[in-house]
């Protein structure tokens, strides 16, 4: 089971309209195949200045590989991630 994670800040300048439609988005990521588990998280911690994570599981690499080229998490990516978000880590996770 590989856990995909990315925590992310949005730009100062996001509407509230486009934060909800991003967050909403993120949502519809889960409709990608092999996508198991999504959450969308409000991050609380005050170590850190990150806003939100998303965070979903795959059975295999390859499955996250498909996830990662398939069209609709590419357009994701330009529609919504490169015009909102101003700063993020993204960490994956296999278990030991």
């Amino acid at each position: 089971m590989l856990r995909h994670s990315v925590i992310f800040r949005f730009k100062p300048a996001i509407s509230p309209e486009n934060k909800a439609a991003f967050l909403e988005a993120s949502w519809r990521l889960a409709r990608i195949p092999n996508v198991q588990n999504l959450e969308v998280l409000k991050q609380t911690s005050s170590k850190n200045s990150f806003e939100y994570g998303i965070i979903m599981e795959f059975d295999t690499q390859e499955q996250f590989d498909y996830y990662s080229n398939h069209p609709d998490h590419q357009a994701f990516i330009q529609d919504f991630w490169i015009p909102s978000v101003e700063d993020f880590l993204e960490i994956d996770y296999l278990p030991l």
